[in-house]
C-alpha cells in the first residue's frame, strides 16, 4: 500500500480492460495458493535488501524499517506522536515515511530524533515543479533520509509512462547530487495494464529508467499479485523473476504476507515463502 493512491483499484481497472473477471481472479489466486489482498489493512516491512544471498538468512533488524503509511488507522486514532512512541518502545529504529502528517521536515526529524527513530526512506509522488523537486529533496536531506522512491503511478497511455520514466531519470540525477537514492515502488497494475501490443509500464520502465540512476523498491506482495494477474503458472516465481530480471538494482523490498482467503497476513503465516 502505498501513501495517498488505490493501487487495489488500479489492478482491477487494468483487469476489467483485459476482459478479466475478478471473481475468476480471485479464484484462480487460491488455486494458486496466494491471496491477493483487494481489501484490509496489513502492516508493511520496507527492507533494504542485503548484499549477501542464503536460504534462511535473517535480515539484520538494522535494515528493516516500517512503512508508516500501514498505520494510518492507528495514528488517527491514537495519533502520531504516540504510533512513533510505541514503535519506539517495540525496538523499531527505521521508518519509510508517507507525508509529515502536516508537520515541517524539521518537525519530524526532532520527534524522530527523540525517540531514537530514523527515517530511512520516503514515498514522495513525482514533483509537478522544478521547485515542489527541490522542496522534497531538501525535506528528505533535513530529515537524514538515505533513500527517496516514488510511489505510485497509473495511466494507460505509453506516452505517459515514457513521460514519467524520462523525468524520473531527471530527479533521480538531482537527488544523487544531494546523496540521496531515488526509486520506484511497485503495485500490480504496470504488470497487468496492456499499453498496447503487450507492452506493459514495467516493459517501458524498466527499458527506460537508467540504471545508474534509478533502483527499484519491489513489493513483494503486489508483484505476486501481478504474477496472478497476467496467469503465470507460479505467482511467487514471477515476482523472483522480476527481480533477478530487471536491469535496475534492487536496494529496498516491501514485505507484506497473504493468507489463504485473499488478505494480507503476518508476516511467515501466510503463502508467500
Amino acid at each position: 500500500m502505498c501513501f495517498g493512491f488505490n493501487a487495489p483499484g488500479a489492478l482491477r481497472r487494468s483487469l476489467e480492460e483485459k476482459g478479466v473477471d475478478r471473481r475468476s481472479f480471485l479464484r484462480g489466486a487460491m488455486a494458486a495458493g496466494v491471496g491477493v489482498g483487494l481489501a484490509g489493512l496489513g502492516g508493511t516491512a520496507a527492507i533494504a535488501a542485503p548484499a549477501a544471498k542464503g536460504a534462511g538468512r535473517p535480515v539484520p533488524p538494522g535494515l528493516i524499517s516500517i512503512q508508516l503509511y500501514t498505520l494510518r488507522s492507528i495514528m488517527r486514532g491514537e495519533g502520531v506522536d504516540a504510533t512513533l512512541a510505541t514503535l519506539a518502545d517495540f525496538g523499531y529504529t527505521k521508518v519509510e515515511l508517507a507525508g509529515l502528517y502536516g508537520r515541517t521536515a524539521e518537525a519530524m526529524r526532532s520527534t524522530l530524533d527523540s525517540l531514537g527513530i530514523t527515517p530511512s526512506s520516503s514515498h514522495d509522488g513525482i514533483s509537478a515543479t522544478p521547485a515542489a523537486l527541490e522542496t522534497k529533496i531538501a525535506n528528505a536531506v533535513t530529515l537524514g533520509q538515505t533513500h527517496i522512491n516514488v510511489p505510485f503511478l497509473v495511466s494507460n497511455s505509453a506516452d505517459d509512462w515514457r513521460r514519467w520514466a524520462d523525468q524520473m531519470n531527471a530527479e533521480a540525477a538531482v537527488a544523487r547530487e544531494a546523496g540521496l537514492k531515488y526509486g520506484y515502488h511497485n503495485h500490480a497494475h504496470e504488470f497487468t495494464t496492456d499499453l498496447g501490443g503487450g507492452v506493459t509500464p514495467w516493459d517501458i520502465f524498466t527499458t527506460r529508467l537508467d540504471p545508474k540512476l534509478v533502483h527499484l523498491e519491489v513489493d513483494l506482495y503486489w508483484a505476486v499479485t501481478g504474477g496472478v494477474g497476467v496467469g503465470a503458472a507460479d505467482p511467487i516465481q514471477f515476482a523472483i523473476d522480476t527481480i533477478q530480471q530487471a536491469p535496475q538494482k534492487v536496494l529496498q523490498y516491501h514485505v507484506k504476507d497473504r493468507d489463504t482467503s485473499g488478505g494480507f497476513a503476518d508476516l511467515g503465516t501466510g503463502t508467500i515463502d
